[in-house]
Formats: C-alpha cells, sequence, structure tokens
C-alpha cells in the first residue's frame, strides 16, 4: 500500500484519478466482453435457425410428392391385378419408409443402421416399380459398426435418388443399369461410395427441381454439421470412363469425421 501511495505521488496523480481510471478501464473491459459474448451467442442461434430450416426442407425433399404419388399408383396397381402378395409387400415397406422419415426429420443425428435401413426400403421400392431398369448392391464393410456409428439423416438418399432417376433410368437400354453403395472407413473417416453406370451427366437433360433442391439442401445441411462439429466433410462427384474414354457412369463419394457417440 505504501508502496502504490509512493508512486502514485510521485507521478503526481491524485487518488480520485487513479481510481476514476481504473473504473473506466474495468468498465471498457467488461463492455467488450458483454459484446463479445452478445456476438457470440447471436451467431450460434443463426447457425441453429439455419440447421432447423435445413433439416425441415430436407425432410420436404426427401417427402417428395411424386415419389408418395407413383408408390401409391404402384400399390393401387397390384391390388387391381391380384398381385395382392406384391401389393401387400410394397405397401409394407412404404408404410416402414414413411414411418423412419417422419420419426428421424427432427433429430440432428441418428446411427448409421437406421438410416441404412431406410435407404435400403427405398431401393426396395424403388426397384420394385422399375424392375429390370436397375439393380443394387448396398454393402456396408465389417469395418463399420453401424449401431455406434452416428451420421446425419437424409444425407445419402439424395444421391441415390439423383443417381437413379438422373441416370439410370435415363440408359437408353432400359434394362441392365446398376448402382453400388459401399460403406467404409478410412482412418477415422466415414466414406460413402455411391457408383452407378447410368448415362453421363453431359447427356442429361436440366435437372428436375426437386432433385436439384434435395442434392443442394443435403450439401448445405453437411457444410453446416461440419462448421460446427468441424467433421472435415465433403462431397467429391466425378464422371466414369471405360478403356476406351467413353461415358461409363458417375462415381459419388460422400465423406465425413467418423463420429462414434452423439447426442440429439
Amino acid at each position: 500500500m505504501r508502496l502504490c501511495n509512493d508512486i502514485l505521488s510521485a507521478a503526481g496523480w491524485p487518488y480520485w484519478l487513479f481510481f476514476l481510471l481504473s473504473v473506466t478501464i474495468l468498465c471498457i473491459l467488461f463492455f467488450r466482453r458483454e459484446r463479445q459474448i452478445r456476438k457470440i451467442t447471436a451467431k450460434e442461434i443463426t447457425r441453429q435457425q439455419s440447421l432447423v430450416y435445413l433439416e425441415m426442407h430436407a425432410f420436404q425433399a426427401q417427402m417428395d410428392p411424386h415419389f408418395i404419388f407413383n408408390s401409391l399408383n404402384a400399390i393401387h396397381h397390384y391390388i387391381l391385378t391380384t398381385s395382392t402378395d406384391l401389393a401387400s409387400l410394397y405397401l409394407t415397406r412404404f408404410a416402414r419408409l414413411m414411418r423412419s422419415m417422419i420419426r428421424n426429420c427432427n433429430k440432428e443425428w441418428i446411427n448409421l443402421e437406421e438410416d441404412v435401413e431406410a435407404l435400403e426400403l427405398y431401393l426396395q421400392l424403388e426397384q420394385l416399380r422399375f424392375g429390370p431398369q436397375f439393380d443394387y448392391n448396398l454393402e456396408v464393410l465389417p469395418e463399420v459398426f453401424q449401431q455406434v456409428t452416428m451420421i446425419p439423416p437424409l444425407i445419402i438418399q439424395p444421391y441415390v435418388q439423383e443417381a437413379i432417376w438422373q441416370r439410370l433410368l435415363l440408359r437408353p437400354e432400359k434394362t441392365g443399369g446398376f448402382l453400388k453403395i459401399i460403406i467404409s472407413r478410412d482412418k477415422d473417416m466415414l466414406c460413402i461410395h455411391i457408383a452407378d453406370n447410368g448415362v453421363h451427366n453431359d447427356t442429361i437433360p436440366p435437372s428436375d427441381a426437386s432433385f436439384l433442391k434435395g442434392i443442394t439442401i443435403a450439401a448445405e445441411r453437411l457444410e453446416a454439421i461440419n462448421e460446427k462439429y468441424n467433421l472435415r466433410a465433403s462431397v467429391e462427384e466425378e464422371d466414369v470412363y471405360n478403356d476406351q474414354h467413353e461415358p461409363d457412369g458417375s462415381h459419388v463419394i460422400i465423406k465425413m469425421q467418423h463420429v462414434s457417440s452423439r447426442l440429439n
């Protein structure tokens, strides 16, 4: 205390001036800190609102009216043609898919097993409708533990839907289409490979708005989740060529850091 008094006396500062300066500095630091906290909070609220908006629109994009209408039309056709077993199978799978979509639409994370189950149902329904136009293989490699691996819902399906509708179904042969989906791990990265032998991108007519919307929303959600959790997520799309350098399909790779547990 005496040292402080000596310093003030030497500097010629009165006590009230020292006190006023101290209070002023503390107030400036306090308000600067408060402004920084408000800025961080506002940014987090905006990010959360953006995620909620994208999740809602992802659900709307997946509940594509064309898909629902065509599926119900197919069920109606099987009933009228006395294919009651096939109609029952189609209806059961359709109901399970709708229930899965509704259950997961407001979740930020679900386990991979649930997502793969919904994807399998979607593929089965599309294959029932289009028969010989395409076949598919969905494989999860052993190093991926589906029950404990978490993934954002409604991320994979838009790219699968695009591969079917914008490439495989446009094959002039109307048969022999093939879609291959492999889910694997590369160190700490989860990798989803979606490959098809459909029509080359350059020959596709302008994409339907609903497909573009689904792809756009999936990419934006992945980017938002990547920013929030730093998952190092990315989507790569490339055209595939055969040995004669002719177009021979497309390949999409979705990568994100492996997440083994996450609370919604």
